[in-house]
């Protein structure tokens, strides 16, 4: 057995405000002072919501069935200039990990401190990339001396704040580095030399718990390697005395800009997770539980949405994403009912062909068993056990079995409420006139006219222009025609993304977005100076890949260049001098925060300018009443970003359409996952409705200020609430059915209740052949007027069906509403 994480010495013990936690592991347990255990866990990102929404967050998290929090530290946002650091606010991840602490959870430290995570940057600060001689994540030693000294800042804070098991706080594993494996290839022996290195480092750390490492094969001893993906039951740890860990169940995928929405089904989800465990797995941790919004410049990508949802078990705002919340939830209730023989037992499977598999975990004193059926086909199959019993085992799916004999949980068989979650315009009461907008443009003069802050002659990569502190840049050069004008020529911008705006002679003549791509625009040149301005613009900076840190932003080295289509005549921009900005003078000017000093700037007009590029909008409003999660709606806004109150609720894109293609409606769980499977919102905005947090509003008035950049017209915004509408549930019998609205709304009224073989899906029920004859009445009885109810689905309860031999179950479908309108 590994040696445990302890303090032993007696004074520090004494120094310590409450007792140290022995943190221990062997293959198949992880030992908390003495106690074997499974461990279920899930990543909320502290800078994804607000301090408001933590505690809320954490309590559903346990409410859920997990026994810990994990989550990423972020470099970029906790340092954004060299040694000046930033804990403040939903920066404050000493006091996220106290409330999770204090809700009786563990918690579960990533350092990184690269994290991906689909982050700016991967979390990582420019300033180290423009750090002369620096190379990220490699064996460097300049970067290494950075990682270390931020890796020992954020030790340090944790050991100050008592956070560590080993002090009496809830941390019992922490990360370093993270799924470097992945790309290590790359990097040859320095890679390998960094690994080690990483290693050494964080032990020497002394921190009194466990380390790991993920997707990292060859992690060196004591760190315990982990697996990340859709399914990990097929990995094995690197030791033998390792236990097996999934530190990341991907619960859905993330969104991109012209994408749609991703969405993996809670059987499948509670497939991989059964799986896991009963291929011996010991810890999995939810990769996302609680995705959360992308606020500021925080998304990576490079195209990464605002809403970080992931299709997470709760949503962005925080709902309960529902079924798949109650579906883990009972998954994990099930499991943890074998936690004893599955962390002590003795483990055998027996195959039984065509991907059946049973496994038997069994307490060789007591002779007590508990059971994983497995059936890993698309269509579902009888197993006999013999003097076990026989069972139903629906497609792609694992039935858990008490004793070996009873059927407790079903991956496949969901019997928890969809909850059809609805925006909801303000209630007449908070209605105020229509949003009444003020404006002013982008002031532009010095850039059009070529002027800037400074300059080279050459085509300066953006990052290292920047230091990342805009999304913006502009280039600005000139070229003088000598004899005649050049009516027929063209401009091209090689660039590395991720948009470009084209001005000659101070007229916009063109945009266009990608990755790497040429623009390409017809022009007219004037005979003598000529004014070509560039604006590039960044939607998040590369996050992933093997040396992502080296990509080029912007119009690194172009060329640029003028073509007169005349007479084939063309003219190299590349090596001119160019002038530099950074940013844009709203940005200077703070034009986002109501209590800027250039509130003279704001203008009013009889009619408002809309379809302008470059412009910024301003309004006043009240907030919603209640405490549903609050939203704006910007349809009919082109691209830009967006302030409440001065607080960023990030970039906003809705003119971006996802295409029209995959979006057939149907979603079958069954068979491997992949992020391209179960889209919707074909046709639709990437992303129409931005959150907006209940703490950024006052009771008092609230100000909206949106820069739009390619133009667009706010006279739709406007705030909406959301929250559940309606909810609809099947269960089988011998189940308990909860219904639960949300918000304070009660179960205004059962639309449809049948205890028998309904058919149908949600908004499509119906009866089947054969009903009950008290199913409405005694779901009514049972529900109606409440904010939540429990069914025991039984013919107890219903009376009898007439329905033979058939499975029963019963399906039903209420509304929500406030009490008020009850």
């Amino acid at each position: 057995m590994w040696n445990s994480f302890i303090l032993v010495a007696a004074g520090l013990i004494l120094l310590c405000t409450s007792f140290a936690i022995d943190i221990d592991y062997d293959s198949n347990a992880m030992i908390i002072d003495g106690q074997r255990k499974i461990i279920f866990s899930g990543s909320i990102h502290y800078p994804r919501s607000t301090p408001e929404m933590w505690p809320d967050l954490i309590k559903k998290s346990k409410d859920g069935g997990l026994d810990a929090i994990d989550t990423y530290i972020f470099w970029n946002v906790h340092e954004p200039r060299r040694r000046q650091y930033d804990f403040k606010g939903n920066l404050d991840f000493i006091k996220f990990f106290k409330l999770v602490q204090q809700a009786g959870l563990y918690g579960i430290l990533r350092i990184g401190p690269y994290v991906c995570a689909e982050w700016n940057y991967g979390g990582f600060p420019v300033w180290l990339h423009n750090i002369e001689g620096t190379e990220l994540r490699t064996d460097n030693e300049i970067y290494k001396k950075e990682m270390q000294i931020f890796t020992t800042k954020i030790v340090d804070m944790c050991k100050e704040a008592k956070l560590f098991a080993s002090q009496g706080g809830p941390i019992i594993l922490a990360q370093i580095e993270n799924e470097y494996g992945n790309i290590m290839w790359a990097y040859k022996d320095a890679g390998k030399a960094y690994v080690k290195w990483c290693a050494e480092m964080a032990v020497a750390q002394n921190i009194g718990v466990p380390w790991i490492m993920c997707q990292q094969a060859d992690a060196p001893q004591p760190m315990i390697n982990t697996c990340n993906g859709f399914y990990c039951d097929n990995f094995t740890p690197n030791n033998s005395r390792s236990p097996k860990m999934f530190t990341e169940n991907w619960t859905g995928w993330f969104k991109q800009w012209g994408q749609k929405d991703p969405h993996r089904t809670a059987e499948d989800l509670a497939y991989s997770v059964a799986r896991f465990y009963q291929a011996g797995g010991v810890l999995l941790n939810y990769y996302m539980y609680h995705g959360g919004t992308n606020f500021g410049r925080t998304s990576g990508g490079p195209y990464i949405t605002t809403s970080y949802d992931y299709d997470a078990p709760l949503d962005e705002f925080g709902n309960l994403n529902q079924p798949k919340w109650g579906h883990l939830k009972q998954l994990h209730a099930a499991i943890k009912s074998g936690e004893k023989l599955l962390t002590s037992g003795t483990a055998m499977t027996k195959n039984y062909g065509n991907g059946i598999n049973l496994t038997i975990y069994t307490n060789d004193k007591t002779g007590e068993r508990f059971c994983f059926l497995s059936n890993n086909l698309t269509e579902e199959v009888n197993v006999d056990l013999q003097q076990d019993g026989k069972f139903l085992v629906p497609a792609w799916s694992v039935s858990t079995l008490d004793g070996c004999k009873k059927e407790i949980y079903n991956t496949a068989k969901v019997n928890t409420q969809t909850s059809i979650m609805v925006k909801k315009q303000m209630d007449n009461e908070d209605k105020a006139a229509k949003l009444s907008w003020m404006w002013t443009p982008e002031a532009m003069k010095d850039t059009l006219h070529g002027k800037g802050n400074f300059r080279a002659r050459q085509l300066l990569e953006q990052k290292r222009a920047t230091s990342d502190v805009s999304d913006y840049l502009w280039y600005m050069t000139s070229v003088d025609i000598n004899g005649t004008s050049w009516n027929n020529a063209t401009l091209f911008v090689n660039t590395s993304g991720q948009i470009l705006h084209a001005y000659v002679n101070r007229k916009l003549i063109g945009s266009q977005s990608g990755y790497v791509f040429q623009f390409a625009n017809a022009i007219s040149l004037i005979t003598g100076r000529n004014i070509i301005t560039l604006l590039s613009v960044t939607v998040g900076l590369q996050n992933y890949g093997e040396f992502f840190d080296l990509g080029p932003e912007g119009i690194a080295g172009g060329p640029v260049g003028l073509t007169d289509n005349s007479n084939a005549t063309t003219i190299d921009l590349s090596s001119n001098t160019w002038n530099y900005k950074i940013g844009l003078d709203g940005e200077v000017k703070r034009l986002h925060d109501p209590n800027s000093p250039h509130a003279r700037l704001w203008r009013t007009s009889a009619e408002l300018p809309t379809g302008k590029p470059m412009t910024w909008y301003k309004t006043t409003f009240k907030a919603p009443s209640g405490t549903d999660p609050v939203v704006v709606d910007l349809q009919g806004m082109g691209k830009g970003h967006a302030w409440i109150n001065g607080n960023s609720i990030g970039r906003f894109w809705p003119a971006n359409i996802a295409d029209y293609n995959d979006c057939n409606g149907e979603c079958d769980y069954r068979g491997p996952y992949k992020a391209d499977k179960c889209l919707s919102n074909c046709g639709n905005p990437t992303q129409r409705w931005y959150h907006v947090p209940r703490s950024y509003l006052t009771s008092d008035t609230n100000t909206l200020i949106l820069f739009e950049e390619i133009g667009g017209n706010p006279s739709q915004v406007s705030f909406q609430t959301i929250t559940v509408g309606s909810i609809c549930a099947n269960a089988n019998e011998g189940n308990t059915l909860e219904l639960s609205c949300q918000g304070g709304q009660i179960i205004s009224e059962i639309k449809f209740a049948s205890f028998g073989d309904p058919q149908g899906k949600c908004s499509s029920l119906q009866k089947g052949s054969c009903e009950a004859a008290l199913s409405l009445s005694a779901v009514e009885k049972a529900c109606v007027g409440r904010e939540s109810c429990a069914i025991d689905v039984s013919e107890a309860t219903f009376g009898s069906t007439n329905c033979a031999n058939i499975t029963k179950k019963l399906a039903v479908q209420a509304n929500c509403e406030n009490e008020m309108f009850y």
